[in-house]
């Protein structure tokens, strides 16, 4: 784990501190990972309703995946917070968000929403910088989320274009 040098109330001046203290007796070098306490609360990954279908309860097909995208929904666990979504059964529709892949156990989590979803309609992620680019894999070719910033003045900026290439590419030739 890592510290969240930037919460409220966290003691930088003891942390320098103690770097100092650990540098001067040990004589070695300090150097601190940029952990998700820097970038949580920020990145959005944007995902899209490819299918509905009803197995017990209602599905909500995404070209986003757990397994591509969001590798801790799978491995801590945890829920990623969408917007406009409650918890399941807090609003009228809930549906089960379950990746494109082909994986056993491509499942986002469970949402509800006000209105019904459809086809087309966006899922928006919220807290998704840290790990959604440094642990993802591109399963069955899935591609990679791309990266965009919004800029202040609202100006969106693609960083990256991953498609099939990118998953060619790192299979070798």
């Amino acid at each position: 784990g890592g510290h969240f040098l930037n919460k409220d109330g966290y003691d930088v001046d003891a942390l320098i501190a103690a770097i100092k203290a650990f540098k001067a007796r040990f004589g070695v070098e300090v150097v601190l990972e940029p952990g998700a306490g820097l970038v949580v609360n920020t990145g959005e990954l944007y995902a899209t309703v490819l299918a509905l279908h009803w197995n017990e309860v209602d599905l909500a097909i995404l070209d986003a995946s757990a397994s591509t995208h969001m590798p801790d929904v799978l491995e801590v666990p945890y829920r990623p917070d969408v917007i406009g979504a409650g918890q399941p059964g807090q609003k009228a529709h809930t549906y089960r968000f379950g990746g494109k892949t082909c994986m056993t156990g491509d499942v986002i989590g469970d949402y509800s929403f006000d209105a019904p979803l459809k086809p087309g309609d966006t899922i928006i992620f919220t807290d998704q910088m840290h790990y959604s680019f440094v642990k993802t894999n591109t399963f069955n070719g899935t591609p990679l989320a791309n990266l965009a910033v919004r800029w202040e003045d609202g100006i969106i900026e693609s960083l990256s274009d991953f498609g099939y290439e990118e998953f060619r590419r790192r299979l070798g030739r």
